[in-house]
């Protein structure tokens, strides 16, 4: 499995954040360029990466003002997971931490590590800057 990991600190409560991910429609203002045919709703999204693939995911468990991870709901290239989690600092900011885990093969690895690393940086990026 690899696991690739993004974390930024926003500038608002754990609570405010959390409602922010917590909401499929959200996610689109957290996506590259490069990303189009964006449909959503409170709970899945549906979007093509340029030249690599169609996905349709959806959240699958919520933790409130903790968690949330969402996975495909619709065949994908590979198994994968993308999670969401979110701390408290106690000084009126929040830790948001994007984990995609993808099971890719050798191949995979080498083609789709770069994009996805490339992607979770971008979306923790982007919430930091929405979120100010």
């Amino acid at each position: 499995m690899t696991v690739i990991e993004s974390t930024t600190t926003v500038n608002q409560p754990v609570d405010k954040v959390y409602a922010f991910l917590a909401d499929m429609n959200n996610h689109q203002q957290l996506m590259p360029e490069n990303i189009y045919n964006w449909s959503s709703t409170t709970d899945e999204a549906r979007f093509t990466i340029q030249n690599m693939a169609k996905l349709a995911i959806q959240i699958s468990s919520r933790i409130e003002n903790q968690e949330l991870v969402a996975i495909p709901s619709e065949k994908a290239p590979f198994d994968l997971e993308l999670k969401w989690t979110v701390k408290d600092n106690g000084d009126g900011t929040t830790t948001a931490t994007h984990i995609i885990s993808a099971d890719l093969n050798m191949m995979m690895k080498m083609l789709a590590a770069g994009p996805l690393k490339k992607l979770a940086d971008h979306q923790t990026e982007r919430l930091s800057e929405i979120l100010k």
